[in-house]
């Protein structure tokens, strides 16, 4: 850089010639000023650059050597310089010989004579490149910090053997925090709710001792009670030292969580409205299985009361009758208890659960509707099937969907038998696998893409929910196959 003691070892009596070679000499644009601020010297540099000789040069208040825009403010600051007689630096905008203007920043030092000012050195640093830079700088902090704030992602450093935190204010935004304040450990775990902080720790302990990346779901619980759902995930890395930092994002997805449990919600009414429109197709099976024990009941409770009425009482006759009464009690007992937790609007209960069990309950639910329809069922469900892990009411709303499903599509077929097969056997997996198989008309390949979407039906007058229902239901069992077979024999 130019500075007064470089400007100094010019002296005034020194000859033209060599006060020249010395300015000349250094690296930047110089120019030398008399008291008046007159240009009396330039050096090389400045000439090449802006293409004008020595009397030019000294009109650059007048012509365009200084843009436009900032001519007026240089020529302020320039006149306040000359009348006090103190340094002066400024940034403007020179014009270069091909007609581009570049920013420069431009620094003025008087040098003294007996206290008066004999001469004003000044020097040009083209800053153009530096100052682009710092703009495209700004622009993209601004463009970062606009992101962070719509995605509600912060960013952070984290130094674990000293606990250096550094956080982006939009980590502050989430966590609510006033950046002023000291960010101590105690005060950012002071958001963590308490149920989360233990497993939030280990989490935490366990990737630093490993030094690799960590990855967490917490909630924060905020001063005004209201929860936040927390996603952050960090990398490990090394800084200059050699010490282990984390470098990591910081995302709010309350928004986000609270739709999925909207979400979850829905599913679970539209899965109870669905059972419940299932309901009216089973009406025929639901009666007659309830009716079978009814009316043993009754017949029961009548021969019980004649053979007490008898002279002599039967009572061991009696006593047998009414044992028959109790049994079909308890099946009439069974029976509303199955329907009931078929079709009671209820949340989900995960527990072990055989699914050849579960599968030959709702068949007997379906078995009086099916025989009347023509249907001829059939079981191939194979033995020591593993349980799975699932709720019990859902997964038998499944298999009694894809039943009347298959049986609806044979309701119109006149030329063969009308024969419904149900299958159980293991994956390779480990898993058990259910499938339901009908001679139906089968249907097209479009029909088999969007079989499984919401609302969509091919059958006349259908609601489009059942396969759709079931779909979602297995999904969130973590296995769902969904062949599509158009041909009659449809696996479902």
């Amino acid at each position: 850089m130019f500075s007064s003691m470089q400007v100094s070892a010019v002296r005034l009596d020194q000859p033209a010639e060599q006060s020249d070679l010395m300015i000349d000499s250094i690296p930047g644009l110089v120019a030398i000023l008399a008291p008046s601020g007159e240009v009396t010297v330039t050096n090389t540099r400045l000439v090449e650059y802006c293409g004008r000789g020595l009397e030019e040069l000294k009109h650059w208040g007048t012509n365009d050597t200084v843009h436009p825009e900032d001519l007026p403010h240089v020529i302020e600051v320039f006149s306040k310089a000359m009348a006090s007689g103190e340094p002066y630096e400024w940034e403007a905008r020179i014009r270069r010989f091909d007609g581009i203007y570049r920013w420069f920043q431009i620094r003025g030092h008087p040098s003294r004579d007996r206290e008066r000012i004999a001469r004003w050195y000044v020097l040009l640093t083209d800053i153009d490149d530096l100052r682009r830079a710092k703009e495209e700088l700004r622009r993209d902090e601004a463009f970062l910090a606009k992101v962070q704030r719509i995605s509600s992602t912060g960013g952070f450093y984290w130094w674990p053997a000293t606990g250096k935190v550094l956080w982006s204010e939009q980590v502050y935004r989430v966590f609510e925090l006033d950046p002023d304040a000291p960010l101590t450990p105690e005060l950012r775990q002071s958001r963590i709710h308490p149920d989360d902080l233990s497993a939030h720790r280990e989490t935490v302990q366990r990737a630093v001792r490993e030094a690799r990346d960590f990855e967490y779901n917490v909630r924060l619980l905020m001063p005004d009670g209201s929860l936040k759902y927390l996603h952050s995930l960090a990398q490990a890395t090394r800084d200059a030292e050699g010490e282990l930092l984390y470098v990591g994002a910081v995302q709010d997805v309350t928004q986000q969580r609270l739709s999925e449990l909207a979400l979850s919600k829905v599913r679970s009414e539209l899965a109870h409205i669905a059972r419940v429109t299932t309901l009216s197709a089973l009406t025929a099976s639901i009666a007659h299985e309830v009716n079978q024990p009814l009316s043993g009941i009754i017949t029961n409770a009548s021969t019980c009361l004649r053979m007490l009425a008898a002279d002599p009482p039967n009572v061991e006759g009696a006593r047998e009758t009414a044992q028959r009464t109790i049994r079909d009690g308890h099946r009439a007992s069974e029976v509303i208890a199955r329907l009931r937790g078929l079709f009671a609007h209820k949340g989900v209960a995960t527990e072990p659960v055989d699914l050849n069990e579960a599968t030959r309950e709702v068949i007997a639910l379906s078995m009086s509707d099916l025989e009347r329809s023509g249907v001829i069922t059939r079981t191939e469900l194979a033995e020591n099937l593993p349980a799975v892990l699932g709720d019990r009411t859902q997964l038998q709303q499944v298999i009694l969907n894809l039943i009347v499903n298959a049986a609806d599509a044979m309701s119109m077929v006149e030329d063969r038998a009308k024969e419904l097969t149900v299958r159980s056997d293991r994956e390779e997996s480990g898993g058990v696998r259910v499938s339901v198989r009908d001679t139906g008309v089968g249907f097209g390949s479009e029909a088999a893409e969007r079989l499984f979407e919401t609302f969509y039906s091919t059958k006349k007058g259908g609601m489009g929910i059942g396969l759709s229902v079931s779909r979602s239901i297995v999904e969130r069992h973590h296995e769902w196959s969904g062949e599509r077979t158009a041909p009659p024999g449809y696996h479902r």
